[in-house]
């Protein structure tokens, strides 16, 4: 019972983290850490990690009203997290740099999928295009981010699991 309460309480922490490191950055354009957690978290914390995102994504929600923007992050992020855990044997900083940044250039793109449904095609295709110097943006931020933080912070996440127990 115990190890279940930690893990509850783990996926909370972990979505609250996406938050408050979110918000943090909210003055840049784009850039994020988000992308960085999301992906350590898969790596590391994998049972937790759909718990955290539904976390964030609800409270996202929350702060920002729950528009078509955010049946975009519906997606968006269990497939970071699904194609990360995919993606798990790699451990390469370099590797998971240019993953990121190819996500975060995508990620117009993959939220475009919405105004697909609820739109036009056409609709989709002018707002992702109106986007790209925006994804542009993200995808070197999610670069240069991943490269210089992947692996202090996933040595830091594996120092904490077996601080408490958890592998």
């Amino acid at each position: 019972m115990h190890i279940r309460v930690l893990r509850l309480v783990l996926s909370g922490l972990m979505g609250a983290l996406l938050v408050v490191s979110k918000q943090a950055m909210s003055g840049l354009p784009n850039i994020e850490p988000v992308t960085l957690l999301v992906i350590l978290f898969a790596l590391e914390l994998p049972r937790e990690t759909p718990g955290a995102v539904t976390v964030f994504i609800l409270l996202q929600g929350v702060l920002y009203g729950f528009g078509l923007w955010w049946a975009m992050y519906l997606y968006v992020w269990y497939l970071l997290a699904l194609l990360a855990w995919l993606l798990r044997r790699m451990d390469n900083a370099l590797g998971w740099a240019v993953f990121s940044g190819i996500y975060g250039l995508c990620f117009g793109g993959l939220c475009a999928a919405v105004y697909l449904v609820a739109k036009t095609p056409a609709f989709a295709l002018s707002w992702w295009l109106s986007g790209l110097s925006y994804d542009a943006m993200h995808g070197v931020g999610n670069f240069v981010i991943m490269l210089l933080l992947y692996r202090p912070l996933r040595r830091a996440l594996q120092t904490a699991k077996r601080q408490i127990h958890l592998d």
